[in-house]
């Protein structure tokens, strides 16, 4: 018989209308959550809960942006005000600026990467916290593997996602005796349309060119998110995907190493992007 620990539990879900939130959403209903899914896109969040109440849960759009304070306030209270609890609350919303800082005219995408990735993750925790303290509850967050490492043409990305590691590791210790558990989700690379929105100097995404970055050997939105499901379960205090341990202990013994080999590693990602052969540059 399925493990279904999360059956009648309220789960707030940030960036739930696709990728890895959407999954998320929709493996929480499948074990019968109650799914307050939030987004900037009302049309695929509606669709997405019309998804969760198909899988035996329940599902509610709450179109949000994330990188503004009130927004976020008001998604904890239309939760609560519709649910009347709150057991888990997931943060995922994140966008990338992909360039070399050099070339960046303004600071104003790099602001824009932190208002989300960042401040949009304390936002939510600020304000879902007195409830999770109710509930004994658990706070999820999904990071990356950029938590841990440098990767070239994305500092607004890497900086935020190192900030989110040092930010929930000390809220971690903070609720420690509060009943509140803190885990923290390093994905490697993940089949999502996180690289077709990807955005240029000129603030537009990449569009399809940016999905051409992915291969058939990684990891499935479904799968990164059963993975998760599983780990918050569990109130597990971190999870690091693919070879996400082996660099961040590699960035510890031979940093000069590592920055090779994550610039072998775009390089090889840049190339079917391109459609290039391997030793083509």
């Amino acid at each position: 018989m399925r493990e279904e620990p999360f059956r009648d539990q309220v789960v707030i879900v940030t960036g739930a209308s696709s990728g890895i939130g959407r999954a998320v959403a929709l493996e929480l209903a499948g074990q019968g959550a109650r799914v307050a899914l939030a987004a900037r896109d009302a049309e695929r969040l509606e669709q997405v809960a019309a998804l969760c109440r198909e899988r035996g849960g329940d599902g509610l759009a709450v179109p949000t942006d994330v990188g503004q304070e009130a927004a976020c306030r008001k998604l904890v209270e239309r939760t609560i005000g519709h649910y009347g609890r709150l057991d888990m609350l997931v943060t995922n919303a994140a966008i990338n600026a992909l360039n070399k800082l050099a070339d960046m005219p303004d600071l104003t995408l790099f602001k824009s990467v932190m208002d989300v990735n960042f401040w949009g993750m304390v936002y939510c925790a600020y304000y879902a916290l007195p409830h999770l303290t109710q509930t004994n509850g658990r706070i999820v967050c999904v990071s990356s593997l950029a938590g841990h490492v440098p990767l070239p043409y994305s500092s607004p990305y890497v900086s935020s996602k190192h900030a989110v590691q040092g930010f929930f590791d000390t809220l971690r210790i903070e609720t420690s005796r509060s009943g509140v558990s803190v885990t923290v989700v390093s994905p490697y690379w993940v089949v999502t349309e996180f690289h077709e929105r990807q955005l240029g100097l000129d603030g537009k995404p990449a569009g399809e060119a940016g999905r051409k970055i992915y291969s058939e050997r990684m990891m499935t939105a479904e799968q990164c998110a059963r993975l998760i499901v599983k780990a918050a379960a569990r109130r597990k205090r971190e999870v690091l995907m693919g070879p996400s341990a082996l660099l961040k202990m590699t960035r510890l013994i031979a940093p000069s190493l590592l920055d090779k080999m994550i610039v072998g590693t775009l390089k090889r990602a840049v190339q079917r992007q391109r459609g290039t052969s391997e030793g083509n540059s």
